[in-house]
């Protein structure tokens, strides 16, 4: 499976194709615009969230409620369009930088100057509006396809709130069906009520003091059968994947699996997970300090993945930078900003973590039909279980 998406933040729509789902998957339109909608909860949110209320359409790829095996066609609208529509208008325009909104002022933290140099842009607009984490919206209604193949075949996905900025939750052990239904009643995402209070006073401190602040999310995959990725090629360890993919996210600095770095401080007998066999479970490990993970293939414990996701840089207490076009130094100004998007970042999380998951499903029992995939799986979960 892969996917393309296209669209600015301010542009009227962000685009998405995704080809290689198989057909007569049955989807839940409603259930994909739940996870669009989720994204854009959270404590700590700024005022888009006020204006836009995502939803996807099908343009193409699925009929009478299910998928033809063509090419699926997913748009998002943009609310906020309205606003934008003769500054992000493709055609030319005349009238002065102020007008066309120009933007020759790169702000710390974000890809305006960079692109700027590399794509040879002197308008960073043609930069910002496309590298901004809106686009995080079109990858969760991809996602949220990939979300609804895994369910087909009884895989769950759930994500949690590890910690924002000083403040972090007590770790517990739920059923994810639990986790979930916990977390969604959470406006920071987490199972800890203490922390959940504290983390909110947290944000509001950041807020007044016109900063912003980051945090770590856990995505938990359940279900998951042994033997997805290999180790044969470092570009198809699972793992390996499915880290470039959390680091893909806007603000996204790092990612560990199981117990990650956390394995550095430990001896080796306090680390690798021991092999055990009965009759009911077959091969399972006594513990999941690996996050479901050996040699890049799913051992069939939970996968278990963080991401650590840096603080906003847009602030209301902006940075010094350079303007590009006398050179001279400015404090960068302000486009808008959320406090705090941890929550809705382990939403986005879920979703491209899903999605490699899926697209790693597929490699192993891949079939052009629903029928096909569940045909090719029994085969194996029968050769597992007689191994």
């Amino acid at each position: 499976m892969r996917y393309l998406t296209a669209g600015e933040t301010h542009g009227p729509q962000l685009t998405a194709i995704i080809e290689g789902l198989p057909s007569n998957l049955t989807i839940d339109f409603n259930e994909l615009n739940v996870q669009l909608e989720r994204r854009q909860k959270g404590y700590g949110r700024g005022r888009r969230m006020q204006i836009e209320k995502d939803g996807a359409q099908v343009t193409g790829g699925i009929r009478h409620g299910k998928t033809t095996g063509a090419p699926v066609s997913l748009v998002v609208e943009n609310k906020d369009w309205t606003h934008w529509t003769k500054i992000m208008n493709i055609e030319p325009i005349e009238g002065s930088d102020e007008e066309k909104r120009r933007v020759h002022r790169p702000r710390p933290g974000h890809a305006d100057l960079n692109g700027g140099l590399k794509y040879n842009q002197r308008d960073l607009r043609n930069i910002l509006e496309r590298s901004s984490a809106r686009e995080t919206a079109a990858r969760v209604a991809v996602g949220g396809m990939a979300r609804q193949l895994l369910a087909a075949f009884g895989i769950k996905v759930a994500g949690q709130v590890i910690r924002i900025g000083e403040i972090e939750a007590e770790r517990k052990q739920l059923p994810i069906d639990e986790l979930i239904s916990v977390t969604e009643a959470s406006p920071v995402r987490v199972v800890d009520k203490d922390a959940e209070a504290k983390m909110i006073q947290h944000i509001d401190e950041v807020k007044k003091e016109g900063d912003s602040i980051g945090g770590i999310v856990e995505v938990i995959i359940e279900g998951v059968p042994v033997g997805l990725g290999s180790h044969v090629q470092y570009d198809r360890k699972l793992d390996a994947r499915i880290a470039q993919a959390v680091v893909s996210i806007n603000a996204f600095k790092g990612c560990e699996i199981g117990i990650g770095f956390e394995a550095a401080e430990r001896r080796g007998s306090q680390v690798h997970d021991e092999i055990l066999y009965d009759e009911d479970k077959g091969f399972h490990r006594a513990s999941n300090n690996a996050g479901g993970f050996e040699g890049g293939m799913t051992t069939g414990e939970p996968i278990v993945v963080r991401g650590v996701m840096k603080p906003i840089p847009t602030l209301y207490k902006p940075l010094k930078s350079v303007d590009i076009d006398n050179k001279e130094e400015f404090t960068a100004q302000v486009e808008r900003s959320d406090s705090c998007a941890v929550p809705a970042a382990s939403v986005v999380m879920e979703h491209v973590v899903a999605w490699e998951v899926a697209r790693a499903f597929m490699e192993k029992f891949g079939g052009d039909s629903i029928e096909e995939i569940q045909g090719n799986l029994d085969q194996y979960l029968e050769q597992v279980r007689a191994y």
